[in-house]
């Protein structure tokens, strides 16, 4: 046989040189090193052309190593949380048209994107003025006004940064996966924000992945799986489900009670070297890749995830700081505890997800917003308070980065009788840490809360914020052959960086 038969044939008993050194290495780094080989164009020669993926390094100095994401499902109102509206009062029970800002009926322009405004048939803008369901106070050294159902974050006021100009396109519950990817979802999937940032930074701890998802994620109706999905990032940069269940946390990674860790360790290996045989034949699977990462990952976290989940060795009063010992807070509680020691051990992006009943989501108050707000205030509240409190004594809070948001805020009008319909115009979100300004009120909405009128912010400029702060460069961070628009990349909100 010529030689070139010799490297081609396995069948000769001869096994190629990519393939040996794969098989040689041991554990994770055996069984992705084709990939590496590839990567490096080590394996194909240096004139290849093909794309390198991020080497894992910031493009310039971070002010931040992790994202502590919370997210209400549904659309909190931002006039009975973060952006109160005194002049609802004043005006209740009129139209718009009959109070002194009637021209905010006419459509804004946001940033080169027209917004456009339904009509009462639709359900978008209810016309009849709805009076505040709340008070609220000037809290903290800083005056920041916060609604009353916010008493304990409203302790923080100091360390937090409100952004009250926010506005999306996006006029049903599809701005959920809009304010995770930054694109309509009638445009299709795109990475979400944890995946951009696992993507560009990489892993801080093996043992864990680096994009964690705690809670239920949004329904199926409103992008499912897509709100923590990486898309043409890879699979690999998907955000990886968490259960609190310390019983249970990784109930799609357990083998069983009757399968011994030894004889469990004898598969991966045998698998292990399926893999690398299957990784050098096939290193542009993207899928084979992550299944390989998965694994290796998989077999790591029955270890490493059971005590990241043992709140047991926690003090008590820092379980009470998050509200473990009371029945309204518990389930909120330890999902932010959760998060203080994931980020704790190196994890670089955690979501959690608040308010999922199956459908849009139980924020979504088109009846009962007194009601259902107050609940859901009272089940989240101590808990962020907790949470910002407990990293800021740990001194993480500087290095740590926590963001609370929703898809859009709620009408100045009422929806039956005691209700407020979808607004996408004008909303709260709020930033915390990793080199963020504490006690500051940025942009603003009208005076009735309905448009984003000074400082406006598209959602992709928190995620812009994000990254910068993570010391990434969205731009750098282009993928080839993947289009993004100008409006993708966002800007990050200067005024409250530090």
């Amino acid at each position: 046989m010529d030689s070139k038969t010799h490297t081609t044939d396995h069948s000769c008993g001869r096994v190629p040189r990519r393939t040996f050194l794969a098989d040689v290495g041991m554990g994770f780094t055996g069984m992705v090193l084709g990939a590496m080989l590839h990567r490096d164009k080590i394996a194909r020669g240096a004139g290849a052309e093909e794309w390198l993926p991020p080497d894992g390094k910031p493009h310039f100095a971070p002010k931040a190593k992790s994202v502590i994401w919370l997210f209400m499902i549904g659309g909190t109102s931002h006039m009975e949380s973060f952006d109160p509206k005194p002049a609802l009062n004043r005006y209740a029970g009129k139209t718009i048209a009959e109070s002194p800002y009637a021209d905010a009926l006419k459509n804004p322009l946001a940033g080169n994107v027209r917004i456009v405004v339904p009509d009462d048939a639709n359900g978008h803008i209810r016309q009849i003025l709805y009076p505040l369901q709340v008070g609220s106070r000037k809290r903290g050294e800083s005056g920041l006004e916060i609604s009353d159902w916010w008493p304990n974050l409203g302790d923080c006021a100091d360390d937090i940064a409100l952004v009250r100009s926010m506005w999306t396109t996006d006029n049903n519950h599809g701005a959920q996966l809009q304010f995770h990817t930054g694109r309509h979802a009638l445009e299709g999937p795109f990475p979400t924000i944890g995946s951009w940032v696992h993507y560009g930074l990489g892993s801080l701890n093996e043992d864990l992945p680096q994009f964690v998802v705690l809670g239920t994620p949004i329904a199926d109706c409103c992008g499912g799986q897509a709100g923590h999905g990486a898309h043409y990032l890879g699979p690999e940069h998907d955000g990886v489900q968490f259960s609190v269940d310390p019983k249970s946390p990784l109930p799609f990674a357990t083998p069983g009670p009757e399968v011994y860790r030894e004889e469990q360790e004898r598969e991966f290996e045998l698998l292990g070297r399926l893999n690398r045989l299957s990784s050098i034949q096939y290193p542009d699977d993207p899928a084979l890749r992550a299944r390989i990462k998965s694994y290796e990952l998989a077999f790591r976290m029955q270890a490493a995830v059971p005590e990241v989940l043992q709140f047991s060795n926690e003090r008590n009063a820092i379980q009470s700081l998050y509200g473990l010992d009371r029945p309204e807070t518990k389930t909120f509680g330890e999902q932010c505890l959760s998060a203080r020691r994931l980020v704790e051990r190196g994890v670089r992006f955690v979501q959690i997800f608040h308010g999922n009943n199956g459908g849009a989501g139980a924020w979504d108050a088109h009846g009962g917003l007194k009601a259902g707000h107050s609940k859901l205030c009272g089940q989240v509240d101590r808990p962020i308070a907790g949470l910002l409190k407990d990293l800021k004594q740990r001194g993480l809070l500087d290095e740590t980065l926590v963001v609370w948001a929703t898809e859009f805020g709620r009408t100045p009008g009422a929806q039956g009788g005691d209700g407020r319909d979808h607004h996408p115009f004008g909303f709260s979100v709020w930033m915390a840490g990793g080199g963020i300004k504490g006690g500051i009120a940025h942009g603003a909405t009208d005076e009735l809360g309905f448009h984003a009128v000074e400082n406006r912010h598209y959602v992709t400029d928190i995620h812009a914020t994000i990254l910068h702060q993570m010391g990434l460069d969205p731009r750098r961070l282009e993928v080839p052959g993947q289009k993004r628009l100008e409006i993708d990349y966002g800007q990050p909100i200067r005024e409250i960086i530090a």
